[in-house]
């Protein structure tokens, strides 16, 4: 279709029209020529295709359709492989449902585990997060059918999300919220993106000219249309000059009326509406013109896929050799979870599941017992349901206890209050205890929880919100016909408290500020050498691996050339297992205040016993950057750098070292305020500073311990961190104001 001449026959009715839904779900169809609305769906982890009159609310029932993991279990999983199948299969069914554009995947960060919303996102790491986004859209897109990842920019919290301004300096803007976009949208290439409810320093996301046009399309390329959150318009025409082309639901032709207006009265260059209605056109015309008419949406084949990609996903995050289970042993399943599995959570992302298996109805084959335990419908002891579970643990060989979050808990639209469990299953998990000594503790929750009995129980099974198959999924994994690998996404604090953005999320009234800069997760903990219940990367598996042979390619580099990292990992247990080989780069102490450590690679690899395996990474110059806000551009300070290998962030297994020259010379700022120090690391400056040694040389009189002990080490310190400006405080008339300037202006010369 040659989507120009299209738009160049349209009026300007038609094109202010294009620009707005047709419903809460179609783009709009212009009949006079032919073009067709294309339908749009919830979906991140499953196609949440709705009825003609149904809303973003879930107020109408949607299809029945396949819930699949949800993108805290998904991320977790660590595996490119699994998302890319997982993306194919969403866009399959899509193709069968008649769907253009699947809306996800969502990489927020995960700045607080309070975020109501975490469970649909992935990661704290936007390196991380962004390699799994892409990932699962080059699956989607595989299909020809479009993704739009969401939600862009700062949407880190449920609380006031419509109005609230996140606050964020730029270095923070680029090495943590914008780069879980830019590698999926870079790698990728979405068909669309969403922005975000919020403000951005006090400007819409809707309207940001500066993140929709100049980051998103100059500088990442991207291609596609942006539409907007369902309701996140505030001022239709200049959001449409900032780079928004599709306004979300319909706005009943209020909106349309106002382009139509602006462009009459000249005040928005026509041109700007065509290129928006050139983009949504090219979308519409990309899925309609490989439609798949033979498309099949099999919901038992894609169940099954569930149950294999929820396995996949499961993090084991403590055994003390109780798991796996042997298939004779007599186990208690104890927790309505266990019979009830809470395997998605709420909002716009909430799948009308075909079926759904539990962990007991899985687990029929086994010698297994239950007890319900707790209720889910309110957080109240029952002494009755306690002493159930009590009993049946005590006559039990080992005893599984399924708790988590209710779906109050957590959900879109707000945020969580505290990190805790329900008081009713940390009681019960604590009875529970005294009566049998091999305790686990299986978890269903989008996000991060406190655990007063971790040290009480022997193992713990984090199942995340892992689809409607978890409960196949967590017997495979606890009766050890699937070994466990997946690893967290996102670190567990042992408390909110300690958590970097305790004291200021949510903020004040309409303002939230980052104040925690890049320091989020574990580049926060892991900085500040602080205690955590479980570090981010962490998770066990029933085997057991060992690194070797760890080998740059290089020792020496300059910043634009490439470092190759290889290492062998040997599978040193009696069964499979697959490992997820992690790597971080430590920069060393500059002028720039950084993480100690930040993950720039990852790869997982299957093994069998006793097999060994070589992993290659690729680090370019990125990887050992930060974005310096002087230059607007990524820089790499010179100096030593670590490249560190192993299994979570806290589990280093082999360490080398890299000497890297920074290409980039980068001069300090010149005026009056200028330290000696700073403008002697200038060449040539030294040379021009002796001229002027006579009038510094009050100084050189201060000899011994004129001025106490460490005269002359103070002294040298006074001397590295004196402005310019000083040398005619300090220089005994001998230099003028006019003088200082000369030279000044000498320095900016060389």
């Amino acid at each position: 279709m040659d989507v120009k001449a299209l738009v160049a026959k349209m009026t300007l009715e038609e094109k202010a029209g294009l620009c707005s839904g047709q419903d809460f779900w179609h783009t709009k169809a212009v009949e006079r020529l032919q073009i067709p609305a294309m339908m749009v769906s919830d979906g991140p982890h499953g196609l949440r295709k709705q009825d003609e009159s149904g809303d973003h609310l879930g107020i109408n029932d949607s299809i029945k359709a396949v819930c699949f993991p949800a993108g805290c279990a998904t991320a977790s999983s660590f595996d490119r492989e699994l998302l890319y199948k997982i993306g194919e299969t969403l866009g399959n069914e899509c193709q069968a449902e008649g769907v253009g554009v699947i809306l996800g995947p969502a990489v927020n960060i995960k700045r607080s585990p309070l975020c109501g919303r975490n469970f649909e996102y992935f990661s704290e790491d936007p390196y991380l997060a962004s390699e799994i986004a892409a990932s699962q859209i080059k699956g989607v897109q595989s299909r020809q059918v479009g993704t739009s990842i969401k939600h862009f920019l700062a949407n880190n919290q449920e609380h006031r999300r419509m109005s609230s301004s996140s606050e964020v300096d730029e270095r923070t803007l680029r090495e943590i919220y914008l780069s879980a976009f830019e590698g999926a949208v870079t790698q990728a290439k979405p068909w669309t993106v969403m922005c975000s409810y919020n403000k951005i320093n006090g400007t819409y996301a809707a309207e940001n000219k500066t993140y929709l046009t100049e980051v998103l399309r100059d500088e990442w390329g991207f291609d596609g249309f942006v539409v907007s959150d369902w309701g996140a318009v505030n001022d239709r025409v200049p959001d449409l000059e900032a780079g928004l082309d599709l306004e979300m639901p319909t706005s009943f032709g209020l909106n349309d009326k106002k382009i139509v207006e602006a462009v009459k009265a000249g005040t928005l260059s026509e041109e700007v509406l065509d290129k928006a209605a050139e983009r949504i056109l090219n979308i519409v015309y990309r899925f309609e013109e490989n439609r798949d008419t033979t498309a099949v949406f099999d919901r038992e084949a894609d169940h099954e896929f569930a149950r294999k990609a929820a396995s996949e996903c499961m993090v084991l995050l403590k055994n003390e050799g109780v798991l796996p289970l042997a298939k004779e042993k007599k186990a208690a399943f104890l927790g309505a979870f266990a019979e009830k599995p809470r395997y998605q959570g709420g909002g716009s992302s909430h799948i009308n599941s075909f079926k759904t298996e539990s962990a007991l109805e899985m687990a029929a084959e086994y010698p297994v017992v239950y007890a319900k335990g707790y209720d889910t419908k309110e957080d109240k002891i029952d002494e009755k349901l306690v002493a159930e579970a009590v009993n049946a643990a005590r006559e039990a060989e080992v005893a599984i206890i399924f708790a988590g979050l209710p779906d109050a808990f957590e959900s879109e639209g707000y945020d969580r209050q505290h990190m805790r469990l329900p008081e009713c299953q940390n009681h019960l998990i604590q009875e529970i205890c005294k009566v049998n000594e091999n305790v686990v503790v299986v978890l269903h929750n989008g996000s991060p929880v406190e655990m007063p009995w971790a040290d009480q129980v022997k193992g713990i099974l984090e199942v995340y919100l892992g689809g409607q198959a978890v409960g196949g999924a967590t017997v495979d994994v606890l009766y050890g016909k699937v070994n466990p690998s997946g690893h967290l996404a996102e670190t567990f604090p042992v408390k909110l408290q300690d958590n970097p953005s305790y004291l200021s999320y949510v903020g004040e009234g309409n303002k939230v500020e980052y104040r925690e800069g890049v320091f989020v997760g574990y580049r926060y903990y892991d900085t500040k050498e602080m205690d955590v219940l479980f570090p981010f990367g962490h998770g066990l598996s029933y085997t057991t691996f060992a690194y070797s042979n760890m080998k740059l390619d290089k020792t020496e580099m300059d910043d634009t050339d490439t470092l190759t990292v290889q290492v062998d990992v040997t599978n040193t247990g009696d069964c499979f297992g697959k490992e997820v080989v992690q790597l971080y780069v430590m920069p060393p102490k500059g002028n720039v205040i950084r993480p100690v450590k930040e993950l720039k690679g990852f790869e997982k690899i299957g093994l069998e016993p006793k097999e060994t395996k070589t992993v290659t990474f690729t680090l370019e110059k990125r990887a050992f950057a930060y974005y310096d806000t002087d230059l607007q551009a990524w820089n790499v300070e010179s100096g030593s750098y670590q490249i560190a290998l192993g299994q979570s962030s806290r589990t280093i297994l082999a360490k080398q070292e890299v000497e890297i020259r920074s290409t980039t010379e980068k001069r300090p700022e010149l005026n009056m305020d200028t330290t000696f120090g700073d403008i002697m690391e200038i060449p040539g400056a030294k040379e021009v500073m002796a001229e002027f040694a006579g009038a510094l040389s009050i100084f050189g009189q201060m000899e011994g311990d004129t001025l106490g002990e460490g005269t002359g080490d103070m002294m040298e310190a006074m001397m590295r961190y004196m402005p310019l400006r000083g040398l005619i405080a300090f220089g005994g008339g001998k230099l003028t104001f006019e003088d200082t300037e000369k030279l000044l202006e000498r320095l900016k010369k060389l």
